[in-house]
């Protein structure tokens, strides 16, 4: 395993000309304004490049020691000089051409970061309203999957109703631990490819809410404790509430009142048995 070994020109199942010997990455980075208008930062690729003049994502070749979130993110460092410590990925969004795939990873910043040519693949790098994007002369890979990926950019947060999730997994004698069953089960979430209907790999903001007897649950590596100081249904209906505008919520509960009172906010909700099932599997 080497840097750049993964440069080179492939061919894939559909029989185009690739560059990328073990598959392509790229980075769309996605700000929301204060008004929910989505901007997504569009790299003009060099005239000399494949499809110079077309308008995509900072990206390139994967090395084969990289998944697709690192070769992203170094090549928007690389291309653009973009702080990958400043961007929250998503989700990653995989186009497979049988062979050979290229994979989006869309990242949330919370500005407009500052984005220069730092090599010569670009000739311009700016930060685009969502709905100029389709205007520009765009490279016929991206092209393609922008109507998928467009409908997936916005943030998206998972709240877990922990007392209703751990209630419906039955696991034997729960009830006499609450705390060490919430902890098992947030330990069992938080290593978890959970899954989505458009991106192959998913990462929302998790939110846990833990009442009663588990109020102690530990902090849990990629997922917010929230310890309810009464209601466990209050402090739920409170997280979504706090929610962007913009943001997707999905809410994990059984609890019809609950599911009433969050839908009104504009949340979507799901059964337990959704999450358990992944658990399971």
């Amino acid at each position: 395993m080497a840097d750049k070994d993964g440069d080179g020109w492939t061919e894939c199942g559909r029989g185009h000309r690739h560059w990328g010997l073990h598959g392509a990455s790229g980075l769309l980075a996605v700000h929301h304004d204060d008004s929910g208008v989505p901007h997504v930062l569009m790299q003009k690729r060099s005239a000399w490049s494949h499809h110079g003049g077309t308008w995509g994502l900072p990206g390139g070749a994967r090395d084969s020691h990289e998944d697709a979130v690192a070769t992203a993110l170094r090549e928007a460092r690389e291309e653009a000089a973009l702080a990958g410590e400043r961007l929250r990925v998503q989700g990653v969004y995989r186009d497979d051409h049988g062979g050979w795939a290229f994979e989006t990873v869309i990242a949330e910043s919370s500005e407009r970061l500052a984005a220069v040519c730092a090599n010569g693949e670009s000739d311009e790098l700016v930060w685009l309203p969502l709905g100029e994007v389709a205007a520009r002369t765009l490279h016929p890979g991206f092209a393609e999957t922008w109507g998928a990926l467009s409908g997936a950019i916005s943030p998206e947060t998972l709240v877990l109703d922990v007392a209703n999730i751990v209630g419906a997994q039955a696991e034997r004698g729960w009830w006499n631990d609450r705390l060490g069953a919430a902890t098992r089960l947030l330990e069992s979430v938080s290593v978890l490819r959970l899954s989505h209907p458009v991106l192959a790999q998913w990462y929302p903001r998790m939110v846990a809410v833990v009442e009663g007897a588990a109020r102690g649950t530990p902090d849990i590596p990629g997922i917010q404790v929230v310890a309810a100081a009464g209601s466990g249904d209050d402090a739920i209906v409170d997280v979504v509430r706090r929610a962007k505008p913009w943001e997707r919520v999905l809410v994990v509960t059984a609890d019809r009142g609950l599911k009433e009172r969050v839908a009104e906010l504009g949340a979507e909700t799901t059964g337990p048995k959704w999450l358990l099932s992944q658990l399971r599997g």
